[in-house]
C-alpha cells in the first residue's frame, strides 16, 4: 500500500457526509469545545498569575522584602545599622519605631500602627511611602496617614488627627494611655485600603520621645532589597544572636498557599471542558468508525495493515484536537491582547490592588495548557483508533 493512503482517508473522512451530518457535527462541536477549554485556560490562568503577582508586589511594599527584628532578649540599635549598611553597601536600610494606636476623629476611632522612621531612608526602602515624603516635609509631631483613613475621617492636610498610645503612663492613684495630636502633612495610597487605614508614619525623633526610647535604639530595620530569598540568607550570617532576620513571604505564607491552591482547582476545573470536548472526539471516530465498518474492512482484504487503519483514526482524532487547540491559543492570545490593550473591565480601588485586569501568562502554565490539552486529544483518539483496527474483515464483508 502507498503511504499517502493515510493522509488520504483522513482528507477524506473530515469531510461533509450528506448522509451522516451529525458525525461532521459531533466534529466540529468537539472542535469548538477545545478551542473554548484552551481560550478560557489562557485568559484564566494569566488572570490568576497578574492578581497573584499584585499581590506580592503590594505585600512586599508595605511588609517591606526583608526586616531585622530583636529576639526576646535582643535590641536592635545604630551601631548594628552602621555594621550592616558597611557589610551590605547595595542594600537599603531603614531603622524604625513603632506602637499600637487608635486613631481617633470625632467619635471615629481607628485600631492601627503608628511607625517613627527616618523619612529619607523610609523613602528609599518603601516606593508607596517616597512619593508622599517628596511633596511634603514631615517635622517633629506631623504624621503621614493612608488614603482611606483620611476619606473615613474627612482629614485634609494641617487638619489634627488624636492618636491614644497604648503605652500607659502612672498617673496618682490610676494610670492613663498617652494621647498626642498630630498635624496631618501627606497622604499615600499603596492601594490596600487595610494598610491605608492601620499605617500611619510620623518622625523617628516624635515616637522615641512619646515612648521614651533612646534616640540609637529602634525596634528593627526595614530592608529593601530585589533578590530577598538570596540576601536573607547573607544577613542572617552577619547578625547577632540577639537578633533576628524575616522575609516579607513568612507573613503570608498561608495566603499565598491558599491562592496556588485556587489556582490548581481552577485549572483542573476548566481542563473539564477540554475533557468534555473529547468526549464528543471520541464519539465522532466511534460513529466513523461504525459508518466505514465496510470501507475498513475491503481496505484491509486489499492489504493495508492493522497499523495504517490505526493511524488513520488516529491522526483523524489528533487533527480535530490539535486544530481545536491552535485555535484556542489564537482566540486566548488575542482576547489578552484586548483585555491588556483596552479598559474594558474596572475593579474596584477599594477591593482589589489595581483598577485594570492585570494579565501574566507564564511560559510554564502556557505549556502546562497546551500539553494538558493535547494528551486529552492523544488518549481521546487512541480507543477508537483501536476499535477501527479490530473490525472483523469476513463478518463485515459477509454481512455487507
Amino acid at each position: 500500500m502507498k503511504k499517502s493512503i493515510v493522509p488520504y482517508l483522513v482528507k477524506r473522512f473530515l469531510r461533509f457526509d450528506n448522509e451522516q451530518p451529525f458525525i461532521f457535527l459531533s466534529a466540529l462541536l468537539a472542535f469548538l469545545g477545545i478551542s473554548i477549554g484552551v481560550t478560557v485556560l489562557l485568559i484564566a490562568m494569566a488572570l490568576m498569575n497578574g492578581f497573584d503577582n499584585e499581590f506580592k508586589k503590594k505585600l512586599t511594599i508595605m511588609n517591606y522584602p526583608l526586616t531585622v527584628i530583636p529576639k526576646f532578649y535582643g535590641a536592635v540599635n545604630e551601631d548594628l545599622l552602621l555594621d550592616l549598611e558597611t557589610k551590605f553597601p547595595l542594600l537599603s536600610f531603614s531603622p524604625y519605631v513603632q506602637s499600637s494606636i487608635m486613631a481617633r476623629s470625632g467619635s471615629k476611632l481607628e485600631g492601627g500602627y503608628l511607625f517613627g522612621v527616618n523619612m529619607n531612608d523610609e523613602a528609599k526602602v518603601n516606593s508607596v511611602l517616597s512619593k508622599a515624603i517628596e511633596q511634603s516635609k514631615i517635622g517633629k509631631f506631623e504624621v503621614l496617614i493612608g488614603k482611606s483613613l483620611k476619606d473615613d475621617y474627612s482629614l485634609y492636610i494641617d487638619d489634627k488627627l488624636m492618636y491614644i498610645f497604648t503605652h500607659v503612663e502612672p498617673g496618682g492613684l490610676s494610670i492613663t494611655p498617652k494621647i498626642k495630636r498630630f498635624k496631618v502633612k501627606a497622604i499615600f495610597d499603596s492601594g490596600l485600603s487595610a494598610y491605608d487605614k492601620a499605617y500611619s508614619y510620623t518622625t523617628l525623633e516624635s515616637l522615641q520621645s512619646m515612648l521614651h526610647l533612646p534616640s540609637n535604639q529602634y525596634d528593627g530595620i526595614h530592608i529593601f532589597s530585589k533578590n530577598p530569598h538570596v540576601d536573607i540568607l547573607k544577613i542572617k550570617k552577619e547578625l547577632p544572636v540577639s537578633v533576628s532576620i524575616k522575609g516579607w513571604w513568612e507573613d503570608n505564607v498561608n495566603f499565598f498557599a491558599a491562592l496556588e491552591l485556587e489556582k490548581a482547582s481552577l485549572f483542573i476545573v476548566l481542563m473539564l471542558i477540554i475533557l468534555i470536548a473529547a468526549i464528543n472526539i471520541i464519539s465522532s471516530l466511534l460513529m466513523t468508525v461504525m459508518n466505514r465498518r465496510s470501507e475498513i474492512a475491503l481496505l484491509l482484504s486489499l492489504g493495508a495493515t492493522t497499523a495504517e487503519v490505526k493511524r488513520v483514526f488516529l491522526y483523524l482524532g489528533i487533527v480535530i484536537g490539535v486544530s481545536g487547540i491552535l485555535a484556542g491559543i489564537v482566540l486566548g492570545m488575542g482576547g489578552l491582547w484586548v483585555l491588556s490593550t483596552f479598559d474594558i473591565v474596572n475593579l474596584p480601588k477599594d477591593v482589589y490592588p489595581t483598577t485594570t485586569l492585570p494579565l501574566d501568562l507564564s511560559l510554564q502554565d502556557f505549556i502546562l495548557i497546551v500539553t494538558g490539552a493535547f494528551t486529552i486529544v492523544i488518549l481521546s483518539s487512541y480507543y477508537p483508533a483501536k476499535k477501527a483496527s479490530e473490525v472483523d474483515i469476513l463478518t463485515v464483508l459477509r454481512n455487507e
